[in-house]
């Protein structure tokens, strides 16, 4: 009878080892998940921020472009030759 108290005893605290260490093992993973999520998430961040600026740079070189403050339509067309010939390289470079 002694022999299988014993037994008992060693296999709870055998159970009771392998819940902890699962139960561990799941708080790493989680962890982990959430370390992961939030360096996505500041890439990203920083990716969306960076696009933003470029799109907010060129609508305000656009409205300057077509502003009326620009002293003459020769430099509204030099603007826009300007802007036109460097999509153009930019095409004739792909090719």
């Amino acid at each position: 009878m002694k022999t299988e108290d014993k037994g008992r005893k060693w296999m709870w605290l055998f159970l009771g080892l392998a819940l902890a260490l699962k139960i561990y093992f799941v708080q790493e993973l989680i962890a982990a998940f959430v370390l992961f999520a939030l360096g996505f998430a500041a890439i990203a961040f920083v990716i969306l921020s960076l696009y933003m600026l470029q799109k907010g740079w060129e609508m305000a070189v656009a409205r300057f472009i077509e502003s009326p403050r620009l002293s003459g339509p020769g430099l509204q067309a030099g603007a826009r030759d300007a802007m036109s010939s460097r999509g153009n390289v930019a095409q004739q470079q792909v090719v």
